[in-house]
């Protein structure tokens, strides 16, 4: 489904986000501009595009941190940033979220003693702990400090903090950035295995467009909009394209094209 410029996209029972004019502005710049989409639930959904147009900010938006955003954004069916999505969101920033001076468990079951407060809820936070570190393949590293670990194992470390609660939805902002080969294709096995056995929807962004084709779904965005929104065999179909960054650069040109020509008309 392209980009509607006439109107949002119809509402689905299945959809896990839906925006219509969702606009972010920060200072003076816009940095999204009146987006309508949404994003299937229990799919992986890519948020694909060069650094800078806009993705962080988002996802920021549909986590609820985002400042400054006008239009509809739901969540899970509630508005975004609503109190009652917070355990049913893992969200992982750029930036690994842990603390360097306790181990890998430790860090873990500090956030599961805020998700999951209480004596009575010890036994459901060890569980979760050791779900988690095990999601993300790191027994043999849990009683590692996080600063002695390689930034690839920090980003893991962050990723198994967002599984705690076993969410419904997962916000990751390029989680495999400066991984090595073996490591993303490891991870994005771990994200597949989330989105089929669990039910979980994923939101998955990156500037790298060979992992386009590892979702189910994308969506396309360049200077805060959305050039498309479809599957990755849909949109290169529908560009006569062989891979995603080709139909991608056949996208920017056939905008930049219009836009042309909409200057020439006035």
């Amino acid at each position: 489904m392209m980009n509607n410029p006439s109107g949002p996209p119809p509402r689905a029972e299945t959809d896990t986000v839906r925006a219509e004019g969702l606009t972010a502005v920060r200072g003076s710049r816009t940095v999204l501009r009146g987006l309508d989409f949404t994003v299937p639930r229990g799919q992986i959904t890519g948020l694909l595009g060069p650094s800078g147009c806009g993705k962080s900010t988002l996802m920021r938006a549909i986590v609820g941190t985002q400042a400054k955003v006008t239009g509809t954004l739901e969540v899970l069916g509630s508005p975004a940033g609503h109190p009652a999505l917070r355990t049913r969101i893992g969200y992982v920033t750029q930036d690994p979220s842990v603390y360097d001076d306790l181990t890998v468990r430790q860090n873990l079951d500090y956030f599961a003693a805020i998700l999951h407060p209480g004596r009575a809820a010890a036994d459901r936070r060890r569980e979760a702990v050791a779900r988690a570190i095990a999601d993300v393949d790191l027994t043999d590293h849990a009683g590692a400090l996080a600063g002695n670990l390689s930034g690839g194992q920090r980003s893991r470390v962050s990723l198994a903090v967002a599984l705690l609660g076993t969410p419904e939805l997962l916000v990751l902002d390029e989680p495999t950035v400066g991984l090595d080969p073996v490591l993303r294709r490891d991870l994005w096995n771990l994200f597949h295995d989330i989105a089929a056995t669990r039910g979980a929807t994923l939101l998955i962004s990156s500037h790298v467009m060979d992992e386009a084709e590892r979702c189910h779904r994308l969506l396309l965005m360049r200077e805060g909009e959305i050039l498309a929104d479809d599957t990755p065999a849909a949109l290169r179909s529908r560009t006569g394209t062989e891979t995603v960054e080709a139909a991608f650069l056949h996208l920017v040109d056939e905008a930049a094209a219009a836009g042309r020509a909409k200057e020439t008309a006035r």
